[in-house]
């Protein structure tokens, strides 16, 4: 008898390889799918801007990225000291305008060069509820704890929101003919914009990532949203807030994820790779300096060494190198 149902997804048509390069966009989703790829050794430009929900701020970080457009003047705010920028998220940060002002220019520019070498973005939509600055008239991709007054929260028309997503990926077409873009809408529930509403938004974001998977082949959908909510189905793979997927499911779509994106060498390795970062993680029991632990440490330093040529392991080896030679010394 089974008690859900086991949802395993499609093969993705573009299979992510070991030496693939990565870029993240978009909701909190895109940062936990992001910091998994890092873990597992892929070369990752992990959500650049910090978390946007809206496909609105999505589009026009990216296209100011990609034409080298200056972030928006009238777009600036203090509060407490601190200056922050609408357009991104509070994460980035500075203590003057002009601080604040270089660190998101830097932003942009190492997010188009990261697009334009990309072999695949990673694009995921979290609402389509936004926040329109009344002054400016402009959407927001952060109100940062000013005033609800300063701002206008509605709905956004889902055929503006087609239009803008079509506009975006010709323009990231055109920097990268080789891109492949993998969307998803994030399983994180909105639910400040009340349920019904957050139905209304994901469905919405649901139907513009169908059609455009639909409508251009190198563009495809990696459905977490249903793994979340058909799948998994239950309040124990929630967190505490009854929002955010927690690890055990964090990880359940990962796995969905890797079987149906990866390609078979890059499973094989995420096997092996698994294996060394246990022992990594390993501490001895009774103390560093056992005979035991030395051999131990040695064996690991050769497992390393022996994928060092595959991908970056630097940091691991010196730590490897630093403990085993601290054992030597506790040994002699």
């Amino acid at each position: 008898m089974q008690f859900h149902t086991e949802f395993s997804p499609e093969t993705l048509p573009h299979r992510i390889g070991l030496n693939s390069q990565i870029v993240t966009v978009g909701s909190c989703f895109a940062d936990v799918i992001g910091r998994r790829l890092i873990d597992h050794k892929l070369n990752v430009l992990n959500n650049p801007f910090g978390t946007i929900f809206n496909p609105i701020s999505i589009t026009k970080l990216l296209t100011m990225a990609l034409l080298g457009i200056s972030p928006d003047e009238n777009h600036y705010v203090e509060r407490d000291g601190i200056w922050f920028h609408y357009d991104f998220h509070s994460s980035l940060w500075a203590n003057s305008r002009s601080d604040l002002h270089g660190k998101l220019t830097d932003c942009l520019t190492q997010t188009a060069d990261s697009i334009r070498k990309a072999d695949f973005l990673f694009l995921t939509l979290g609402s389509a509820v936004v926040y329109r600055h009344i002054e400016t008239g402009k959407v927001v991709a952060n109100c940062h704890k000013m005033p609800g007054t300063l701002f206008e929260k509605y709905l956004y028309q889902i055929d503006h929101l087609r239009e803008e997503m079509t506009r975006l990926l010709k323009s990231l077409r055109k920097a990268n003919p080789n891109l492949k873009i993998i969307l998803t809408v994030s399983p994180v529930r909105h639910t400040r914009d009340t349920l019904p509403l957050n139905s209304v938004s994901k469905s919405m974001l649901r139907v513009i990532a169908h059609e455009l998977s639909i409508w251009n082949s190198w563009v495809c959908y990696f459905p977490a949203y249903e793994l979340m909510l058909d799948d998994l189905r239950d309040y124990r793979f929630y967190e505490a807030d009854m929002i955010h997927p927690n690890a055990q499911a964090q990880e359940y779509i990962f796995e969905k994820f890797s079987e149906s994106a990866f390609d078979t060498d890059l499973r094989n390795f995420i096997k092996e790779w698994a294996q060394i970062h246990k022992s990594l993680a390993h501490r001895p029991l009774h103390g560093n300096g056992s005979l035991a632990h030395q051999q131990f440490l040695t064996r690991l330093l050769a497992q390393l060494d022996s994928i060092s040529d595959r991908v970056d392991v630097s940091v691991e080896l010196t730590e490897v190198r630093s403990r085993l030679e601290k054992c030597v010394m506790d040994n002699a």
